[in-house]
């Protein structure tokens, strides 16, 4: 499948701020970008910073006064929409050094904290049956509703709570899939069939060897989403992080099949 994508940011910034920027789409991993174009303007200073994860090359921008960026992409999908239910699990002593890291807690995600909920509710599932049932569980309870999380919302709250945004719902898989012993993170992406059209985030899930995304709102499919970033949570793959305030005049993102 092919996507076109487009985005732009309108920020007004008080004060002379450093910010990291990820909002490109990523070359490789079940994806190709056939053709790109980011306008930032003339920021005072603009560095790349390569990840070790290979997946995503945020922008770290020096700005005052205001943030206009623009971005354009069409990027080839060839990543298939699996079925989860006949994916098995890897022995943990058998998964790659890669995948390890994401077996812990981490800020937005206290796994520790649902393993007894996990055991109990979906304990007689195995690997990828296993996640598609905590997948349908979260879809199914609870309520997609803007503006009712903030920057501070962790699993533990959405989880209570039972609504938010698709950055709360991949919150919840990743901490459920995590109380399993199941490898997961999160991801940005552009994704078709999402609304309101925005910077999506699902859960990646590590099983068979691979990373397949899960998006627990039921909104994007696998083979439908061009992933941005990859990341622990939410604090990892934020599509703008600025170190001082400033204020959003406007923003937009589009993607449609191409």
């Amino acid at each position: 499948m092919k996507l076109e994508i487009s985005a732009s940011l309108n920020y007004r910034l008080p004060e002379p701020v450093d910010l990291m920027l990820q909002i490109e789409a990523a070359d490789g991993h079940g994806q190709r970008v056939l053709d790109a174009s980011l306008d930032l303007g003339k920021p005072d200073l603009l560095a790349r910073v390569p990840t070790a994860n290979g997946i995503c090359d945020p922008i770290w921008l020096r700005e005052e006064g205001h943030l206009r960026v623009a971005y354009r992409a069409t990027v080839a999908v060839d990543r298939p929409a699996v079925d989860l239910a006949g994916l098995a699990a890897i022995p943990l002593h058998r998964l790659p050094a890669e995948a390890v890291p994401y077996l812990n807690e981490s800020r937005y995600c206290p796994s520790n904290k649902f393993h007894a909920f996990v055991e109990r509710r979906f304990g007689e599932h195995e690997g990828g049956v296993k996640i598609a049932r905590m997948r349908d569980w979260i879809e199914s309870r609870f309520t997609y509703v803007p503006g009712t999380s903030t920057s501070e919302t962790g699993a533990l709250d959405s989880f209570v709570e039972r609504r938010g945004v698709c950055r709360d719902y991949a919150h919840v898989m990743i901490a459920l899939a995590r109380a399993a012993h199941i490898p997961a993170r999160m991801a940005s992406a552009y994704a078709l069939g999402v609304a309101p059209q925005d910077f999506h985030a699902v859960a990646e899930v590590y099983l068979a060897g691979d990373w397949h995304p899960v998006d627990a709102t039921g909104m994007a499919r696998a083979d439908a989403m061009a992933r941005i970033c990859i990341g622990r949570d939410a604090a990892d793959v934020a599509f703008l992080t600025a170190y001082r305030e400033i204020e959003l005049i406007g923003q937009s993102v589009e993607v449609k099949e191409g």
